[in-house]
C-alpha cells in the first residue's frame, strides 16, 4: 500500500528496492552460480531490475561474479545479520512513531 504522500513515498519506494535486493541475495545464495536470465525467471522481476540489483550487490561486496554466473561472498552472510539488526530498529522505530500517533 503505498501512499501518496511526499513524506512517506521515499521511505516506501526505498523499503521496496531493499527487499528486492535482500530477496536477490538470498536466491543467489540458494542458487548460486546463477545468471541474469534465470534469476529474473526465478523472481519475476524484469531482467534491467535484476541487473541493477546485481550491480548493487556486486558494489557492495556481497556477490561476484563467476564464469557460470553470480555468486555469494563471505560478506553476505554478515550482511544478512546485518539487515536484521537494522530492521530491528527500524521496527522500534517505527513502534515509538506510531504511539505517538495514537
Amino acid at each position: 500500500m503505498k501512499g501518496k504522500s511526499i513524506l512517506t513515498r521515499k521511505i516506501e519506494n526505498e523499503i521496496e528496492l531493499l527487499q528486492r535486493h535482500v530477496h536477490m541475495l538470498k536466491a543467489i545464495r540458494e542458487n548460486e552460480p546463477i545468471g541474469i536470465i534465470r534469476l529474473s525467471e526465478l523472481l519475476n522481476h524484469p531482467q534491467h531490475k535484476v541487473r541493477y540489483s546485481m550491480r548493487i550487490l556486486e558494489q557492495e561486496g556481497l556477490i561476484q561474479p563467476s564464469p557460470e554466473g553470480a555468486v555469494t561472498t563471505e560478506e553476505a552472510k554478515a550482511f544478512m545479520e546485518q539487515i536484521r539488526e537494522v530492521l530491528d530498529y527500524i521496527e522500534r522505530t517505527v513502534m515509538k512513531l506510531r504511539k505517538e500517533l495514537s
